[in-house]
């Protein structure tokens, strides 16, 4: 069979299956199967599939007729400018989560020396893409999860930044390490009651999702902690949830916090919010 013929099949296994996007996926996955990328795949259409290959691909095929994320498949996901290595125990980076990096930059020039921390650090891909562009800033990351905390140690040696992050098992509650230049942080804000209704649910980490019970619980642990991290004028750039900026603009100012900027993404959600430490 030819490359051509596998990719009609998995066209169809996956179409049946109601995938709305049957054929990237498709392609990405043998792409994957060959270790090529998908426009030499496209090219070379006409080449024929090893036995062993073809099986590989039907395996791949069938993880993801049931949904399974594809970048769980295939263990790698692109984010910013960069692929980054993934597995179960790490959320998939979402492309609303670059406003973070692209706000960071705009706030340290390449002639800055910052110190910055990543509160929830999961597969590093957030403050790794951020030290990949200012190469005279370092980072801690801290994650309580130890699988995730492995994920980013991963990722930062393949990135070839090691010598520029410490990376810790912690809770944000028990961090106390140092004083910093600016606090980032993902951190899960999807409120309990709502995480039932979303499809990656029973694939990606709940505790990387599970904000709580009005899903702002560790928000608020965030900017609690940042309270105490960040030096006076340091600044705090938070992901949150569509419906939460009120309440967490009023809880940053209880926190001694000056709202500078919100972010809308793409679908015109307030995403994003920048803000100073006032004293």
């Amino acid at each position: 069979m030819n490359l051509m013929g596998a990719l009609d099949i998995g066209y169809n296994i996956l179409k049946l299956n109601n995938i709305n996007t049957y054929k990237i996926d498709t392609e990405i996955l043998l792409s994957d199967t060959l270790n090529i990328s998908k426009e030499k795949l496209i090219l070379n259409l006409k080449e024929n599939i090893s036995y062993k290959n073809y099986n590989n691909f039907l395996s791949k095929l069938n993880r993801r007729k049931f949904r399974e994320p594809v970048a769980y498949i295939i263990k790698k996901k692109e984010f910013w400018k960069n692929e980054f290595y993934l597995d179960r125990n790490v959320l998939i980076p979402r492309p609303e989560t670059e406003h973070l990096v692209e706000e960071t930059l705009k706030i340290i020039s390449q002639f800055h020396k910052k110190k910055i921390l990543e509160i929830g650090i999961g597969s590093g891909c957030l403050i790794i893409s951020i030290l990949k562009e200012r190469q005279l800033c370092s980072a801690d990351g801290i994650d309580s999860s130890k699988k995730a905390v492995k994920v980013a140690k991963i990722n930062a040696k393949l990135h070839q930044i090691k010598n520029r992050i410490k990376i810790f098992k912690s809770d944000v509650d028990n961090y106390n390490v140092g004083k910093y230049d600016l606090v980032i942080s993902n951190p899960p804000y999807i409120d309990t009651h709502q995480l039932k209704y979303l499809g990656v649910r029973e694939y990606e980490p709940y505790t990387a999702l599970n904000g709580g019970i009005n899903g702002t619980e560790m928000l608020m642990k965030v900017v609690v902690k940042a309270s105490q991290l960040l030096k006076v004028n340091g600044n705090l750039i938070i992901e949150i949830g569509k419906d939460q900026k009120y309440k967490m603009i009023k809880f940053l100012n209880t926190n001694n916090f000056f709202v500078k900027k919100i972010i809308r993404d793409l679908s015109g959600h307030d995403r994003c919010i920048i803000s100073v430490k006032l004293s």
